[in-house]
């Protein structure tokens, strides 16, 4: 896999280039600031853009807002956000345009869990950190969406949210598939959103709704 990465700390982003070097991919650039991000993936394409939220020139948003610059003229490109803090602005749009995860550093510890996020992103799915879909739910309607969702519900709506398949949210709760199937069909009819039969979509469309003002 060709990869761009874009962080401001020089040990996290040797480190990170080491990591997935060694896993066999190929990193054709590694930068350190917003601009030179956009001008690297724009050069490249690479299969997978790795993104610190916060990068020079401002260390504010900068990589968030990169990201989105990207969407709008790479519509396709997979993106992976990385972040010590969770950033719900610019991040919601993005993700309900797919190829898209957004993971908290300390993931990236966790090998096997980042290795999956970035296979799972550079395919055209999605790759979210579970308190990132903590923060992406409750940044929006709570009270109005959640409340009519039993607790199972919701344990399956973070789990899909995730960007898990039926199949390994069964996993994870100890379920049958056709119970998963089952609860996202309830799940959907108390959020009165239509199941289109594709697990990314009816994700994005998920998020999309709870997290509208």
């Amino acid at each position: 896999m060709r990869l761009v990465i874009g962080e401001d700390s020089v040990l996290f982003r040797e480190g990170l280039t080491r990591l997935l070097t060694e896993a066999g991919h190929d990193v054709v650039a590694s930068v350190g600031d917003a601009p030179r991000l956009l001008d690297a993936v724009r050069t490249h394409l690479p299969d997978l853009a790795i993104i610190d939220v916060r990068m020079p020139p401002t260390l504010t948003d900068d990589g968030a807002r990169a990201a989105v610059t990207l969407r709008r003229e790479l519509p396709k490109q997979p993106m992976l956000l990385l972040s010590q803090h969770i950033e719900t602005r610019h991040s919601v749009p993005l993700v309900g345009s797919g190829a898209f995860g957004y993971l908290l550093k300390d993931r990236v510890l966790r090998v096997d869990d980042f290795f999956d996020a970035i296979r799972r992103v550079s395919a055209g799915g999605s790759a979210l950190d579970p308190d990132v879909v903590s923060a992406l739910i409750h940044s929006g309607r709570p009270g109005e969406a959640l409340h009519r969702l039993s607790s199972r519900e919701r344990e399956v709506l973070t789990l899909v949210a995730e960007g898990r398949t039926n199949a390994a949210v069964a996993k994870q709760l100890v379920l049958t598939e056709r119970t998963v199937e089952t609860h996202m069909r309830a799940i959907f009819q108390k959020l009165r959103l239509a199941d289109s039969g594709d697990d990314h979509r009816r994700v994005l469309a998920v998020l999309a709704y709870l997290t509208s003002s």
